[in-house]
C-alpha cells in the first residue's frame, strides 16, 4: 500500500480510501490511485485487515425471496447504502421461513460478518432472536421487534389508508383488498388491512369481509387467479368498483385477472398497490401506488446497523418509514 501511495503520489491513508471504497476522495485521485493498484498487481490481505480490525468489512442481508421485485430494489438500495460507508452486502434468501432465517444468523457469525439486517417474517423473535448472540442485527419488515432491538417498518398502516381513501375520492364505494389470509399475528396483511378498514370507516362505508379476497402467496399468479374471481363474482348490483392490491405484484396480477374476464382498468375498476416497485410506472394502465422511501429505508437500517458497530448506537429503536401515494393512470377514469 506505501509503494501505491508513493506511486500515486498520495497518502497511504488515501489509497485505503479507495481500496475501501470510502467517500471523500477525488475523481482524479481515485483514477490515479486505481491505475496504480492496477499496474502494481496489490491485493488488499482481508484476512489480516480482520485480525487488525476486528471486522471483515462485509454486512448480511437476508430477505423472504430474492426473485420479488421489492426485495431486489431492496438488495441494490442496501448495497449502495453499505457501499458508501465502505462496506460490502451478502445477500441470503430466507424462504420466508424462521429455518431460513435461524440459518441466515448463524451463517453471518460463521463467516465473521460485522452485522445482519434481517427481514422476518418466520421467526420467533422473543426467543429465537436470542440465537444472534453478540452480532448486531437490525429487523425489517412489521413484526414488533424485542426491547432493545433496532428495526426499520414500512408504513403498512397509514400507507393502504391513503391509497383506499385515494379510491373513494374518486368515486368507488366498493372497495375489495386483495392479499395474503388474514391471521392474529402482527403481519403486513393485518395492519394494511387496518389501514384499508380505517379509510373506510373515515368515510362512512360499511367492511364487507366478503370483500377481502385472500391469496396463497404475494405472487403475480395468485393476484391474477384473485382478480379473476373478483372480476367474475362481483357483476351487476353487487359490483365491486376499487381494488387495493396489498403489494403492487399482487396488484399487477389482479390487472391481469380482471382483462382475462373482461373488466377493464380503470373504465370498469379502479387499482392501486403497495411498493411503487420499478414495474408499476411501465403497466398500461400505469399503476398507482404507495411509494414507502425505500431509500431511506436502506440508508437508516445500514446506519442502525454501523451505529452498533462504532458504539454510538445503545439500546433498540423502532422507526417508521415516509412515504408519498403516487397517482397513475390505474385511478383515473
Amino acid at each position: 500500500m506505501n509503494d501505491v501511495a508513493r506511486a500515486a503520489g498520495v497518502s497511504s491513508m488515501t489509497v485505503s480510501n479507495v481500496v475501501n471504497g470510502r467517500s471523500g476522495v477525488s475523481d482524479e485521485v481515485r483514477r490515479r490511485v486505481l491505475r496504480e493498484l492496477e499496474r502494481s498487481g496489490y491485493r488488499m490481505n482481508v484476512a489480516a485487515r480482520t485480525l487488525r480490525a476486528g471486522r471483515s468489512g462485509v454486512i448480511g442481508l437476508a430477505v423472504p425471496e430474492l426473485d420479488r421485485p421489492y426485495f431486489g430494489q431492496l438488495g441494490a438500495l442496501v448495497t449502495a447504502a453499505a457501499a458508501a460507508e465502505g462496506y460490502r452486502v451478502a445477500v441470503e434468501e430466507t424462504g420466508a421461513q424462521a429455518e431460513g432465517e435461524l440459518a441466515a444468523i448463524r451463517l453471518s457469525q460463521t463467516l465473521s460478518y460485522d452485522g445482519l439486517i434481517l427481514s422476518a417474517v418466520g421467526l420467533d423473535l422473543q426467543t429465537q432472536l436470542t440465537d444472534a448472540g453478540q452480532l448486531p442485527i437490525v429487523l425489517l419488515g412489521e413484526r414488533v421487534a424485542p426491547t432493545g432491538v433496532d428495526h426499520v417498518a414500512l408504513p403498512n398502516h397509514e400507507g393502504a389508508r391513503a391509497a383506499t381513501a385515494l379510491l373513494i375520492e374518486r368515486g368507488c364505494r366498493r372497495i375489495a383488498l386483495v392479499g395474503g389470509r388474514p391471521t392474529d399475528a402482527t403481519t403486513m396483511l393485518s395492519l394494511r388491512l387496518g389501514g384499508y378498514r380505517a379509510a373506510l370507516q373515515d368515510a362512512g362505508l360499511p367492511y364487507e369481509p366478503d370483500l377481502v379476497i385472500p391469496t396463497g402467496a404475494y405472487t403475480m399468479a395468485e393476484g391474477r387467479r384473485a382478480g379473476a374471481e373478483l372480476g367474475t363474482r362481483f357483476r351487476g348490483s353487487a359490483r365491486v368498483d376499487g381494488v387495493v392490491g396489498v403489494t403492487d405484484t399482487v396488484a399487477i396480477g389482479v390487472a391481469r385477472g380482471l382483462a382475462d374476464v373482461g373488466v377493464r382498468v380503470p373504465a370498469d375498476m379502479l387499482l392501486a398497490g403497495f411498493d411503487d416497485v420499478p414495474e408499476a410506472e411501465y403497466l398500461t394502465p400505469s399503476l398507482t401506488t404507495v411509494a414507502p422511501d425505500h431509500a431511506w429505508v436502506a440508508r437508516r437500517a445500514v446506519g442502525m446497523l454501523l451505529g452498533r458497530l462504532d458504539g454510538s448506537r445503545v439500546g433498540g429503536g423502532d422507526e417508521t418509514a415516509p412515504f408519498t401515494l403516487v397517482e397513475r393512470e390505474s385511478t383515473r377514469r
